[in-house]
């Protein structure tokens, strides 16, 4: 881990029943990963807020998955959370998001990998990310895809998402350091320490372009 870990990990072995078996389904099914998780754990209250409203509003809810982890994924290109950039939703995976659509987020209004759907959507999360000012097309554009519940519960989780990524990139926390062992979750090329590695040392890798 190239820079000093800011917040320790809570040892998962002094965590209650209940959140160890929460950690297990982190390390099982990635969303989020266990890292983030144990450094949360240090107060149960935000362990538990993240663990439901992650649940709720990324995993379950009444707008498409596919739509909110594009917008998740975009913000952690926007704000360079390098931890949060390199996971994939597995559920996103099922839904048909490719690799590819993640390399465009950054250029999403001109590039055809992106339904206008989706390229309304990421517009909302450009516009929450950088507090652009929005007028009457601009809002005009979202009601043409999204109902306004479907624009709540993706304004909240774009600004939960948000939040939480530019919180963890402050901290040097990196994947496979906490139940270790898992791909679950991960990007390609970020399954294991080893390819982690070999994948942030790429003139390619995407944080570095």
């Amino acid at each position: 881990m190239g820079a000093k870990q800011r917040i320790s990990y809570v040892p998962v072995g002094e965590m209650t029943d209940d959140m160890r078996q929460e950690m297990e389904r982190c390390a099982r099914e990635g969303t989020p990963r266990p890292e983030s998780s144990a450094i949360r754990a240090h107060v149960p209250a935000a362990f538990w807020f993240f663990a439901s409203s992650w649940d709720d509003l990324f995993r379950h809810g009444v707008c498409d998955h596919a739509i909110k982890e594009l917008c998740r994924v975009y913000i952690s290109r926007t704000v360079k959370c390098e931890y949060c950039g390199n996971q994939r939703s597995e559920q996103g995976r099922r839904l048909g998001l490719v690799e590819g659509q993640y390399d465009e987020l950054l250029n999403f209004e001109r590039s055809p990998e992106f339904s206008d759907r989706q390229k309304a959507a990421l517009a909302y999360a450009e516009a929450i990310a950088w507090r652009l000012d929005t007028d009457d097309a601009f809002w005009e554009r979202l009601y043409a895809h999204f109902s306004e519940e479907e624009l709540v519960e993706l304004g909240c989780a774009i600004g939960l998402t948000f939040g939480q990524q530019s919180w963890l990139r402050l901290l040097n926390i990196e994947h496979h350091e906490v139940m270790a062992g898992t791909s679950a979750s991960m990007a390609p090329g970020f399954e294991t320490a080893e390819s982690l590695r070999a994948s942030k040392s790429s003139d390619a890798y995407w944080a570095r372009t």
